[in-house]
């Protein structure tokens, strides 16, 4: 029987406290067929639904239960998972302080961040794509989170990396209006621009208090074996984030 191994994973390089369990899936280990091929875990990109459900199924196995799935809509809506789990519930993040729920993210270019606590005792997962960011994603995940920003920890995930993303003058206006200091995130590109995600979304952190935070070192755009990319390949398929106590 297939299984998922080490190398189709990413675990966060972070100094989380030692019950905190998280990864991100790779593009490699599953059943899809190209375009989505492999392990495709979004259920709305155009894949065979029997190839979802048997690469969800491999991923099931890896954690305590099944992953609350959330119908991501480039927004700033933060589920709390102790009180609300409907399934497909309309957000772009979910907190948690139930141990054994696992927190759930589907990307194949937008940011997936999580969050912990220095106690261990909650976590938090956020979409967090230019529009999310824009947003305020992260700012409310923090909020609901409920802590000192201090006690924080952020770990992002494998995003479209800064010589990848190119945006238009409204991105770069809807970022640099909000806080000038975004604007060391954007590097002209002809007419255009070429966005950070990674600088963006650690600028947000920062001002909201929240200091350490590791990873953002991949690209999926350029990593084509490793990751799906929405924007190198239009129809693709999805990896996911987890993280659970």
């Amino acid at each position: 029987m297939m299984a998922l191994t080490k190398t189709d994973l990413i675990v966060p390089d972070w100094p989380a406290p030692a019950n905190i369990r998280a990864f991100s899936t790779t593009r490699n280990g599953g059943f899809s067929e190209t375009p989505w091929r492999s392990l495709n875990l979004g259920v709305r990109c155009g894949d065979e639904p029997q190839h979802t459900t048997k690469n969800r199924q491999l991923l099931r196995r890896l954690l305590p239960s099944e992953p609350h799935w959330l119908r991501q809509v480039h927004g700033n809506r933060v589920l709390d998972l102790d009180t609300d789990r409907q399934p497909e519930s309309e957000a772009d993040a979910a907190t948690c302080t139930t141990a054994g729920q696992v927190c759930a993210i589907v990307t194949a270019d937008c940011l997936p961040v999580l969050f912990c606590n220095q106690a261990g005792t909650k976590i938090a997962a956020a979409h967090a794509g230019w529009r999310g960011l824009a947003a305020g994603v992260l700012e409310a995940t923090v909020a609901a989170m409920d802590c000192q920003a201090g006690e924080l920890l952020a770990w992002l995930g494998p995003a479209i990396g800064p010589n990848a993303f190119e945006v238009g003058q409204d991105v770069f206006d809807a970022f640099v209006h909000t806080d000038m200091d975004n604007a060391i995130a954007f590097k002209p590109h002809g007419d255009r621009w070429l966005a950070d995600l990674y600088a963006l979304a650690r600028l947000a952190l920062m001002r909201v208090g929240v200091e350490r935070i590791s990873g953002g070192q991949y690209c999926t755009y350029t990593q084509q074996e490793k990751f799906f990319s929405y924007r190198r390949d239009g129809e693709t398929g999805r990896m996911a984030t987890v993280i659970w106590l």
